[in-house]
């Protein structure tokens, strides 16, 4: 546990000592003074701040917009971004409720967010953060790179599809187990995809690179997005005859979700018939059409997508809680890093799944069992990963030196959580032909 500048972590979090229907709004006892909320202690403070979010997003939900200014009041006095793990939720769920009620006025909202601007350079930053400061992603590789060496296994030429090519290492690493198989290794071609050029840029140097040290006969092909995937040409990807395909799919479904149908997106328009299909069937139609030989993809593990707010925001409570619970307990308060983390990524995310709706809301986070039902639908089969691939997931989570993460299996699947908190899970399927 860190505990360089103040004592919270997962084992005094206020949330563990509620179930969901204890966490229920009370408007009646919002009436405390300010002098008052200043004096409480830690753990106090933490449960009143989960009352007074819950009680202001009750009011929200319900148009009662002058209790939730109060409310809003009443929080900002006890919440801090550079706090305790409660404090700096509630600074970012307040900020989300905040704009929810100011979107009730498009021209107020648009007029503050005038000259905010997306610097696609920063968002990469804050992922690569990200990727540091959590053991999530490097475990989804490795038990993703296990999947692809089974089932590649005795193939001449292998195909790798990486739907968002923003981290070189997992491949690197790909590139050396190749190396050492018995029969030598294959030649591989990675069609990596991303938004930014710069990035693929990087990612092939690096690969290259690698590939010639080992001497493994290497190609990698580029596809830059603009737009997020839904405008992606499956043309593009070049499947070969005779190539065995690998597809790995990290964090990208679930923006799918975000309506049935998309008719102004160019791909669909130009697709024809597909246009009438959601955006989401429509895209594992894509990759089933591909026929990968393998298919593995890494989701959040969190019920971020019910149709209210009060679901939403009580479920996002818990879940975010666990990963502000993390840094906590792995790195200092006053990281500049882990507050660029919280804000700029988790402070973002929170604030799309409480004051978005419609197309607008992108992340729409949900559990296993719908992306398995759903996977399952499109024509996949759940291949279940290997025991070593557990063993080697479970292995890397051991050594990151935090007995809070652990990893279970469920369904053939991994699922990594923060204590008993499920917050990522990783599933392997093949094409049903």
């Amino acid at each position: 546990m860190y505990q360089d500048d103040g004592s919270s972590s997962a084992t005094s979090s206020p949330l563990q000592f509620f179930s969901m229907a204890q966490l229920s709004p009370n408007p009646s006892n919002l009436g405390s003074p300010y002098p008052y909320l200043r004096e409480l202690k830690s753990e106090e403070r933490g449960l009143y701040l989960i009352h007074l979010l819950l009680t202001c997003a009750n009011h929200v939900a319900t148009g009662s917009l002058e209790s939730a200014e109060v409310a809003l009041g009443q929080i900002s006095q006890l919440s801090a971004p550079d706090g305790d793990t409660m404090q700096r939720i509630a600074a970012y769920f307040t900020e989300a409720l905040a704009e929810r009620i100011i979107k009730a006025w498009p021209g107020v909202h648009r007029a503050l967010n005038a000259t905010k601007i997306k610097i696609p350079s920063e968002e990469t930053m804050v992922r690569s953060l990200f990727y540091e400061m959590f053991p999530f992603l490097k475990v989804a590789f490795v038990v993703t790179n296990q999947a692809i060496l089974e089932a590649m296994e005795g193939e001449k030429m292998v195909h790798v599809i990486d739907l968002n090519a923003s981290e070189p290492s997992q491949w690197i690493a790909l590139l050396q187990a190749l190396s050492g198989r018995a029969e030598g290794p294959p030649h591989l071609r990675i069609t990596g995809i991303h938004q930014q050029r710069e990035v693929l840029d990087r990612m092939s140097h690096k690969l290259v690179e690698e590939a010639e040290r080992l001497d493994i006969p290497f190609q990698f092909n580029p596809i830059v997005v603009s737009g997020g995937l839904e405008n992606l040409d499956p043309e593009k990807l070049r499947v070969k005859t005779g190539e065995a395909l690998a597809i790995s799919s990290v964090l990208q479904l679930h923006p799918f979700l975000a309506s049935h149908k998309n008719p102004n997106s160019r791909l669909l328009q130009r697709q024809g018939t597909l246009g009438e299909l959601g955006k989401m069937d429509w895209f594992l139609n894509v990759l089933w059409g591909l026929s990968p030989k393998v298919m593995v993809v890494t989701e959040q593990d969190s019920n971020h997508n019910g149709a209210t707010l009060m679901e939403r925001l009580l479920e996002a409570l818990y879940s975010y809680a666990a990963l502000f619970d993390c840094l906590e307990s792995t790195v200092p308060r006053s990281s500049i890093e882990r507050l660029k983390v919280e804000k700029m990524m988790f402070g973002e995310e929170i604030k799309n799944i409480v004051a978005c709706e419609g197309g607008e809301r992108k992340e729409r986070h949900e559990k296993l069992e719908k992306w398995i039902h759903r996977i399952e639908m499109a024509g996949f089969v759940n291949l279940g990963l290997s025991y070593y691939g557990m063993l080697q997931g479970k292995g890397l989570l051991e050594s990151y030196g935090c007995d809070g993460y652990r990893m279970k299996e469920e369904n053939g699947c991994a699922v990594i959580c923060w204590q008993d908190r499920p917050l990522y899970s990783v599933s392997s399927w093949r094409c049903r032909k």
